[in-house]
């Protein structure tokens, strides 16, 4: 499990760190810049939670045969989730042109933001399809068992965003300061350069296959049939993922109306904390990425206990890292805000945040790794209604109260958080223990 989870570890932190470190980089342009990308964050968040699932989808399906044997149509998966991932980013990608300020207005910002949004989401959703590449790449490696490759990837992406973004901001080296225009040029530039890399990498491994490039034209009807099936597969274990993530994504949109009800210095100390707080969370997504493909191919070669035995360490090593930093964020929270922006009512605010964040990680560490051992499981419809129930039934509708029925301060609004976080986890862990999840069928004869 460690020799699985640590590069997906580090991979999830890099690949974080490509849209935190847009916040980190324009903390200098003063509290306006980072409130602009932070909420152009959570609009292009929403947008890649539509087609997200399929990543996740093509991860368990593939781990899945790969542990049966069959990876011949591992290569048919891989490819027809690929596929029909940059056909919906086409799409999705101009919508995202022509509504991106509109989404800005709907969630409540300012005027002078909504500029800002405007122009950092142009650049963003013009890339949109090499984006979500990245993603589908990543997970087809995922499934094969291979997370270094995606490792050294998304370290170059990190890498090259990283010197793009500060050029093209600040205007260095003869280039023209570009602002918040220059971060979202430097995402999109990174993320060409990330799938021409991960595409060489996934022909050459044998992860995709020119034969499934054409289809097998001359192939018979059964073939066509198995390709299908194959989709199929990818979208039944998918489908319900995307809906978890747009319900999931939409409560938090909701949320973040909530917080900016109390101003823009407010939701950029929101913004800040929660980039602070996402170095720990992608170590839980790391966690559970690995218990995703440990679990799928063991399911997947019929070897139950040892699935229960790897979700069981990815468990003990997720809440083990995140509660270190739960102590960090508790403890210190003055000093990591002050990595990101010397604006003193944005850390006194931030402060609060962190302190609030670190009560949530040993919760958010354990719902995070079963989630990821049921999507191994292919039992992703439970998942959704778990969303359900923390996201609308607990966190939308108690953070409004304290907003607009009873203004009570905005850490009454960010302690929600807690109680959201806690029935998730509880309704996680008894879905696991039931164990229904041995019930659930996700590949056939292919």
């Amino acid at each position: 499990m460690l020799t699985l989870a640590l590069p997906v570890v580090a991979s999830s932190l890099l690949e974080r760190s490509v849209t935190t470190a847009d916040i980190f980089l324009v903390g200098g342009l003063g509290a306006n810049a980072i409130a602009a990308v932070g909420l152009s964050q959570l609009i292009i968040v929403f947008v890649m939670s539509l087609i997200s699932g399929l990543s996740v989808g093509a991860t368990v399906v593939i781990a899945q045969l790969i542990g049966a044997q069959k990876k011949e149509a591992a290569c048919d998966a891989a490819f027809s989730a690929i596929g029909i991932g940059l056909l919906l980013s086409l799409l999705l990608g101009g919508a995202g042109l022509y509504f991106r300020k509109a989404g800005a207005v709907l969630l409540g910002a300012e005027p002078h933001l909504v500029a800002l949004v405007d122009t950092y989401l142009f650049f963003i959703f013009l890339s949109l399809p090499f984006s979500v590449a990245v993603d589908l790449l990543v997970a087809v490696m995922h499934g094969r068992g291979d997370t270094r490759t995606p490792l050294v990837g998304i370290i170059g992406i990190n890498l090259l965003h990283l010197a793009i973004a500060y050029l093209l901001i600040y205007g260095k080296s003869g280039f023209p300061a570009m602002g918040v225009k220059g971060a979202a040029i430097a995402v999109g530039l990174s993320e060409v350069a990330g799938t021409a890399f991960l595409m060489m990498r996934a022909f050459q491994k044998g992860y995709l296959a020119r034969t499934s490039l054409r289809f097998k034209i001359s192939s018979s009807a059964k073939n066509y049939g198995a390709h299908l099936d194959l989709l199929l597969q990818v979208v039944k274990v998918g489908l319900p993922l995307c809906i978890d993530r747009v319900v999931q994504q939409t409560a938090q949109m909701a949320y973040a109306r909530a917080v900016l009800v109390y101003g823009t210095a407010t939701y950029a100390a929101h913004q800040v904390g929660l980039a602070i707080e996402s170095f720990s969370f992608m170590a839980g997504s790391g966690f559970a990425v690995a218990a995703v493909t440990a679990v799928g191919q063991s399911i997947g070669a019929a070897q139950y206990q040892r699935a229960k035995m790897e979700n069981w360490e990815a468990n003990r090593l997720a809440v083990l890292v995140m509660s270190v930093m739960g102590i960090l964020f508790f403890f210190f929270p003055y000093l990591l805000l002050r990595l990101f922006t010397e604006d003193r009512e944005v850390v006194a605010l931030g402060t609060q945040f962190l302190k609030i964040a670190a009560l949530i990680q040993i919760p958010l560490a354990v719902t995070m790794v079963l989630s990821g051992s049921l999507k191994g499981a292919g039992d992703t419809r439970f998942l959704l209604g778990i969303t359900l129930a923390g996201a609308w039934l607990v966190r939308v509708p108690v953070s409004f109260y304290f907003a607009f029925v009873m203004p009570a301060g905005v850490v009454y609004v960010w302690g929600v958080m807690v109680l959201d976080w806690f029935v998730r986890m509880t309704l996680t862990l008894l879905r696991y223990r039931s164990e229904k999840w041995r019930e659930v069928r996700v590949i056939g004869e292919v």
